[in-house]
């Protein structure tokens, strides 16, 4: 074990060697190599990583708004020169292809690009002559110490879309990567400091539940940016709450499509089949439910030859999906499979038995199709998180919408037509903070939020974009009068006016 590398914490601006007892170990999921160790920070290291964040914060927060926003133009830079290297790290620790890799990285690269801008986000409102030589004004400070939870299906793009933001605003970060796949958010952390983030400004601890638990009690953690499952992200909500601190929880989702029969079947097929298995399955954003209206029930036979048309194999091999994260994954993806066919779902494709030449015991899961599943079944109750499509039937657009409405999870939706009032209509009506039409992943770039709602997600303001400098700021409301030197107001005021 000893010969294998140690992932570090990083505390005050330097990486250290955890002193736990207790290590988990990151592991290639198409090899079952076991790449490095991952330490369980211990309560004394959690608590330097937030002491050197509080430190820092006196000066951080007085730095200038232009010498924050350098720092991520570099950030971005440094970034795009080691692209290569930073997704190839992330398909050997995670699974996911090569390509997917690189648009993992990308689209965490824009939020760090969206930080660059800093300086016209978060500007202050201003109002002269509110009253007699009254002005009032707002300024949006930062809060102090924030911290970050970030799983293990995104791990560039989440950790990006998390502590830049809360850095430029002028936060100081403790970052708490997934300890399945911490190898390519520590290289960007790396990357971090080398574009200028100081010392303490950016700390990060691993661990488990002693470590989140840690993060939501410490008195001196203000605010909590929580991704992942909605069991954990529920437990994060309450007992930070609790503890008094702002929290944003992305949690797990039960995304539909609706697939209406005038859609330009072979562009809806494709992309249905795109959302579906890419990445595994393993997106809170992936499409795992297509409902199909009418005429397009018949379209079947075609999904199912698109998705036999797929390509599984190790990620390294850039094919269509790679292997789930890790062998409880697969037994627990298996597990409701075998759940659907006793609930008496159609298998209309059966992804268990794949196998990958030259990687025997990679955690692969083929593409896998239910026809006729009903709410009820356990495979439309939960987020199965693998290369799973569930496959529904309504008579009109009204009745889809009326079984999406009634999932409790909101995180994203998308509907194919070349309908403009069929969107129209659905865009309005549906329940879900996230639409695509004819898009079937909409996650928003940068300049917006990202908006899950209902029980995707806790708290009211979404991670990156404007909500986020909301979430990381406080607002400071100033009013002021300055009075001439002779000028007298001429008795006492004892009322609340301000004339």
């Amino acid at each position: 074990m000893s010969h294998l590398p140690t992932v570090k914490l990083l505390i005050g601006g330097e990486f250290v060697e955890s002193r736990t007892t207790e290590w988990r170990e990151v592991v290639n999921p198409a090899t079952q190599e076991v790449l490095a160790r991952v330490p369980m920070a211990t309560a004394d290291e959690v608590a330097a990583a937030i002491a050197a964040g509080k430190a820092a914060f006196t000066r951080w927060k007085k730095t200038p708004i232009g010498t924050r926003a350098r720092i991520f133009l570099k950030l971005q830079q440094l970034i795009r020169d080691n692209m290569k290297e930073l997704a190839a790290l992330l398909t050997a620790e995670q699974g996911k292809t090569l390509a997917d890799a690189e648009g993992d990285i990308f689209r965490g690269l824009e939020v760090v690009e969206h930080a660059a801008n800093i300086g016209t986000l978060q500007l202050g409102e201003y109002a002269e002559n509110v009253a007699g030589g009254v002005d009032t004004y707002t300024v949006m400070q930062p809060l102090g110490v924030c911290a970050g939870i970030t799983p293990f299906n995104f791990p560039a793009m989440i950790p990006l879309w998390m502590f830049p933001m809360a850095i430029a605003t002028g936060n100081t970060f403790v970052l708490k990567p997934s300890e399945q796949d911490p190898l390519v958010t520590m290289r960007l952390v790396e990357l971090a400091l080398q574009a200028g983030v100081p010392a303490g400004v950016l700390n990060v601890v691993h661990g488990g539940p002693d470590v989140v638990n840690a993060l939501c009690d410490h008195p001196d953690i203000k605010a909590i940016s929580f991704v992942g499952s909605t069991r954990v992200g529920t437990h994060v909500y309450n007992r930070a709450s609790l503890a008094g601190k702002r929290v944003q929880c992305m949690m797990g989702a039960k995304n539909h499509a609706v697939v209406l029969p005038d859609a330009n079947k072979e562009q809806a097929l494709n992309q249905l089949t795109g959302a579906a298995f890419g990445a595994a399955g393993q997106r809170c954003m992936a499409l795992s439910v297509a409902i199909l209206v009418g005429e397009a029930q018949q379209w079947l036979p075609e999904l199912v030859a698109k998705a036999q048309s797929l390509r599984v194999g190790a990620g390294i091999d850039n094919p269509d999906l790679g292997p789930v994260i890790s062998c409880a994954a697969r037994e627990r993806i298996h597990g409701l499979i075998e759940r659907g066919v006793a609930d008496g779902a159609s298998l209309a494709l059966d992804g268990r038995d794949v196998s990958v030449a030259g990687y025997p015991h990679g955690n692969f899961v083929g593409p896998t199709i239910f026809s006729d599943v009903k709410p009820g079944m356990s495979i439309y109750e939960q987020e199965i998180f693998g290369p799973v499509l569930c496959l529904m039937a309504a008579d009109t657009l009204d009745e889809a919408i009326e079984l999406i409405n009634a999932n409790p999870n909101g995180n994203g939706t998308a509907i194919f037509t070349q309908s403009g009032a069929a969107a129209r209509c659905f865009q309005e009506d549906i329940d879900v903070g996230q639409v695509g039409v004819n898009v079937p992943i909409p996650v928003p770039v940068p300049l917006f939020s990202f908006t899950g709602s209902r029980a995707s997600k806790l708290g009211d303001l979404g991670p990156y974009g404007k909500q986020v400098v909301l979430f990381y700021t406080q607002t400071k409301t100033v009013t002021s009068r300055w009075f001439d030197d002779d000028a007298s107001s001429g008795k006492v005021q004892t009322t609340i006016s301000l004339k």
